[in-house]
């Protein structure tokens, strides 16, 4: 009998302690909540377009991922919610190199940004202050090439960044 209860007490603790949960039943998002308005993101770097590409890439990954109404504005409309993001620092950090040219071959772009998702009523659904995104890409060794691989580019990686930011944002892993 003794053996029984604590093999019970030991199951109920290993079940309740393990965090595991099915996808989408951790959300930070109320029911309440059916639209989302997400502002164009805020910028304190000099790269042009990163916070339109990741505002953007956002906006897509929040319609793909939930049921809510998203829309990306200048202004905000009356939403349930609004997330707003401002990118605090923007990197690229040369990895390797080609060896016949001495340029960099590929990159490593790190991306901070401060996210905050709030109601309607100013009440904070979510907060990150200091969310942080690395991506790895490749350059091409013809610089004229590279300019014009630059914006699909940014393209990727905001692509990246809104996956992993959206995940964040729904699932709290």
């Amino acid at each position: 009998m003794r053996f029984l209860t604590i093999l019970a007490s030991l199951s109920i603790f290993l079940i309740a302690g393990c965090g595991y949960h099915t996808a989408g039943s951790a959300t930070h998002l109320p029911l309440s909540v059916t639209s989302i308005d997400v502002p164009i993101f805020q910028t304190k770097v000099e790269k042009d377009h990163t916070e339109n590409g990741c505002t953007s890439a956002v906006v897509r990954e929040l319609t793909s991922r939930t049921k809510d109404r998203v829309t990306e504005s200048d202004h905000p409309r009356a939403a349930d919610a609004t997330l707003r993001g401002t990118i605090l620092t923007e990197t690229y950090t040369p990895l390797t190199y080609n060896s016949q040219t001495g340029q960099s071959s590929s990159y490593l772009i790190t991306i901070t940004t401060s996210v905050v998702l709030t109601a309607a009523d100013g009440s904070v659904l979510y907060r990150n202050d200091h969310f942080l995104f690395r991506s790895q890409y490749q350059e091409t060794a013809d610089l004229s090439s590279f300019i014009q691989e630059d914006n699909p580019a940014v393209q990727r990686m905001a692509h990246d960044f809104a996956q992993s930011l959206v995940s964040d944002i729904l699932e709290s892993f």
